[in-house]
């Protein structure tokens, strides 16, 4: 908990900086752009990691790397980061800030289970749904488990609506169990 509540420190700094400078989009593919270089070669992820490395090389090596590339403002953002070691988030601080720019432009990142793959209609259907419930911008984040059987399961932060076939047949079953038998037979 606390590691992420530094993460959101840290992608708010960023956040109040980019909101500034207009450069959250800048930022966004700045975070792109490294977090793919980390996550691209394990050589670099432990270059980056390692204690035994001084900070001098590692902001170095980065403003190398990345000088050009990226924002001068990101790029000084990466350095106060190697300056307090906290290099090993950049991939929480990458998600907090995230977080906070889709929750600044009115947007919100939901899970959708589909029992099977949905054509490009359906998607268009299920997000357009989506967005007048929530009162928000959706932007739906597919994923297919044949198990739900049909249906659709919706996961947003803390909320779950599971429309799915599987839980409407366990609720039934249930309730069958739960109904006491009585006779109703007529002999003749």
């Amino acid at each position: 908990m606390e590691q992420l509540t530094v993460a959101r420190s840290y992608a708010t700094a960023l956040f109040e900086l980019g909101e500034r400078t207009g450069d959250h989009e800048a930022f966004t593919r700045a975070f792109a752009s490294v977090n793919a270089l980390i996550e691209s070669d394990p050589r670099i992820r432990t270059f980056l990691r390692s204690p035994q490395i001084e900070v001098a090389e590692k902001k170095r090596v980065l403003a190398e790397a990345f000088g050009e590339r990226l924002p001068h403002l990101f790029l000084n953002f990466l350095m106060v980061v190697l300056d307090k070691r906290r290099q090993r988030m950049l991939r929480s601080i990458s998600g907090e800030y995230d977080r906070l720019l889709d929750e600044h432009l009115g947007r919100v990142n939901v899970a959708v289970t589909l029992a099977r793959d949905p054509d490009a209609a359906a998607l268009t259907e299920i997000t357009a749904r989506l967005t007048a419930l929530l009162q928000k911008s959706v932007i739906a984040h597919v994923r297919v488990d044949p198990e739900i059987l049909g249906g659709i399961i919706v996961r947003y932060g803390d909320n779950v609506m599971d429309g799915s076939l599987r839980r409407k047949l366990l609720h039934l079953r249930g309730r069958m169990l739960l109904t006491p038998l009585t006779e109703t037979t007529t002999r003749q």
